[in-house]
């Protein structure tokens, strides 16, 4: 028998407000994934709702991109937080990488880093996503799972690679994804290439963090 819920049913106005803003968000993800300079009003028409109502939400196409990347930096905190739940290492740090792929969140990155200005919203939960990832990371690696000269800024390479794979419907991406993800994994083991270092260095906190200011223009920096 189900427990009756504590809160309180929305009303009518507030319920269908709910239900614009969720069908907002969800055409506005595929409406940038597929053309980032796409305006607003094809969010709009994508999401069913009049261009009133979406103004109401968010003020301009800014408000809109910076809102989708607040879900995607809160989706991967909870693939992290999920695969931390884990006692094997190296099952966790499958996990993790796993969960990111099918959240499909950093396309958000690939497509969207530098059209909007980051919040300390934004800055608190990519501190906290990469902190998170980072421990699963050195976990596995004092496991002896994960080989050693992996650090935590080749991680994001690895899910900007996956999500760059746009080939077919959505089914087809997820199937393309989840296969190369298992040769990156196969890679990373620690086991792999046990006499072969990594060539070159991996990115610096500046390097990724540059993607996401702005120039004049309003693109990436």
């Amino acid at each position: 028998m189900s427990t009756p819920s504590t809160e309180a049913p929305l009303s009518g106005r507030r319920a269908q407000a709910a239900r614009n803003d969720t069908a907002i968000l969800d055409a506005a993800r595929e409406v940038f994934m597929a053309a980032p300079d796409a305006p607003v009003a094809a969010v709009a028409k994508a999401a069913g709702v009049g261009i009133s109502a979406l103004y109401r939400r968010y003020p301009g196409k800014e408000e809109l991109l910076a809102t989708l990347c607040l879900d995607g930096l809160r989706r991967f905190v909870d693939v992290a937080r999920s695969a931390l739940d884990v006692a094997d290492p190296w099952d966790a740090f499958q996990a993790f990488l796993r969960g990111i792929v099918d959240a499909d969140v950093h396309s958000l990155t690939v497509h969207l880093a530098g059209r909007f200005t980051p919040t300390p919203e934004h800055g608190a939960l990519a501190e906290e996503s990469g902190r998170l990832a980072g421990e699963i990371l050195h976990r596995a690696q004092e496991a002896g799972a994960v080989r050693s000269d992996v650090v935590d800024a080749d991680l994001p390479m690895i899910y900007e690679q996956l999500a760059a794979i746009r080939l077919g419907d959505a089914e087809r991406v997820a199937e393309l994804r989840r296969r190369y993800l298992e040769l990156h994994l196969a890679g990373l083991r620690a086991d792999a290439a046990p006499h072969e270092a990594l060539p070159g260095s991996a990115p610096s906190q500046a390097e990724l963090g540059a993607r996401w200011r702005r120039d004049v223009t309003g693109t990436a920096g």
